[in-house]
């Protein structure tokens, strides 16, 4: 009795399942996207289509065919498919899943092949007890993660992988599994001008994308109406903002954001800016940030620069979010229009290194301490010119003997 229940529910699954599930691709040839990593003759392809994959992550946002990959290379290989989820897996399910893989390949010589899901959830000893399984073939590790795999994964695993970086599907992309899921719901038929609205809205995720189709479809149904740009941006409500603040974005964020400043595009720095204080950015990490280009790309070529970045480091910590924001704005264009000059830290490396070569050298005897009268007596301060009464003070060289003549500081002409 309990099979045949079984059976009827996974009957009325098929009809009950959200529509990405639905209309998952099955094959290479129906998944749209990542053609960077897929096209024909691609070595992923190749390696797929020829059932002889190796260990490998896949790497990106969410909705960019991470799961589906994984769901057709189970469909293509001759492998035994085991799946895990890193969100609930332990140790022992892991265990277990490799002491199969040792039955099978003894038994009848068949692989397998692991889906991991999210494993970046895994934790060092649950990646460590699939190492050694891994290291010696016994299983082909398929994992999929939003995070960026070298910050999350133990280095001997990630050694032991190939990593593939997924990107968000684009609108042309989108638009056109948009028109899949339209075909899949029969009754709607969306314009061109809406299936690029939804393009738009899903953000480069084509689950958000086919969630957005369904919801607008079946609110408009409900209404008795056609399918209409009002019930398209009802389901999508807000944009997925594709962020986080300690992984893999948050460095490409800033990254960016900072090389804007630096390449003097005001409009760029703005962007970058609001992206990160949308995706719940640390303000102060922000400041710090700008207080470190003011000096190293900026520098003397315009010292209120320095002034402006430490200014709304003060206004972050002295007002706040959310009125700290135009503080921030304000400095970000200000820096971004700001000639720029890295003298300042190219001279410092270049004294930095010095210091290392020469090994501290010591400052000349003109230089040095007067304070203790036995000093005197040691020829320090012999020779010394005090600028102020004598302007040949200005014109002397007060490096090291070592380094007379060396030049750290370059203004730019």
């Amino acid at each position: 009795m309990g099979d045949l229940f079984s059976e009827a529910a996974s009957a009325r699954m098929a009809d009950q399942a959200p529509l990405a599930a639905r209309v998952r691709p099955k094959t290479l040839d129906d998944l749209v996207g990542q053609q960077h990593i897929l096209g024909t003759g691609s070595a992923l392809r190749q390696a797929i289509e020829d059932d002889r994959v190796g260990s490998l992550i896949l790497y990106g946002p969410p909705g960019s065919g991470k799961t589906t990959l994984a769901r057709i290379v189970a469909a293509t290989t001759d492998a035994a498919f085991e799946q895990l989820s890193a969100v609930s897996a332990t140790v022992a399910e892991v265990r277990a899943v490799i002491a199969a893989a040792r039955d099978r390949l003894g038994a009848n010589g068949r692989r397998t092949i692991l889906f991991l899901d999210e494993i970046h959830r895994f934790n060092k000893a649950q990646q460590d007890a699939l190492l050694p399984s891994v290291e010696e073939g016994l299983l082909t590790l398929i994992g999929a993660t939003t995070e960026n795999p070298y910050f999350e994964v133990n280095a001997a695993l990630l050694s032991r992988c190939q990593v593939y970086e997924l990107e968000p599907l684009s609108e042309d992309e989108l638009a056109t599994i948009v028109r899949r899921g339209a075909d899949e719901l029969g009754k709607a038929t969306p314009s061109d001008a809406l299936v690029d609205l939804i393009a738009l809205r899903a953000g480069g995720d084509a689950r958000t994308a086919l969630n957005i189709l369904e919801l607008a479809w079946q609110t408009a149904e409900a209404q008795s109406e056609q399918l209409a740009e009002g019930h398209v941006e009802d389901a999508a409500r807000k944009r997925p903002l594709v962020y986080d603040r300690v992984g893999d974005r948050h460095y490409d964020f800033a990254s960016a954001f900072i090389k804007s400043m630096r390449g003097s595009d005001p409009d760029a720095a703005v962007y970058y800016l609001a992206a990160m204080l949308e995706g719940g950015e640390d303000a102060r990490f922000i400041a710090r940030r700008m207080v470190i280009l003011a000096s190293e790309d900026i520098g003397n070529a315009d010292p209120n620069a320095l002034v402006v970045a430490v200014a709304a480091a003060n206004a972050v910590e002295h007002v706040g979010l959310p009125e700290a924001q135009l503080n921030l704005a304000q400095a970000a264009i200000y820096l971004a229009q700001a000639p720029k000059s890295n003298a300042v830290t190219t001279a410092l490396a270049e004294a930095k290194r010095d210091v290392r070569e020469q090994g501290n050298v010591r400052p000349p005897k003109f230089l040095r301490s007067t304070g203790h009268p036995g000093q005197r007596e040691l020829g320090h301060g012999e020779g010394y010119v005090y600028p102020h009464d004598d302007p040949a003070g200005f014109d002397m060289s007060y490096l090291p003997d070592e380094l007379k003549g060396k030049r750290y500081y370059k203004p730019d002409p």
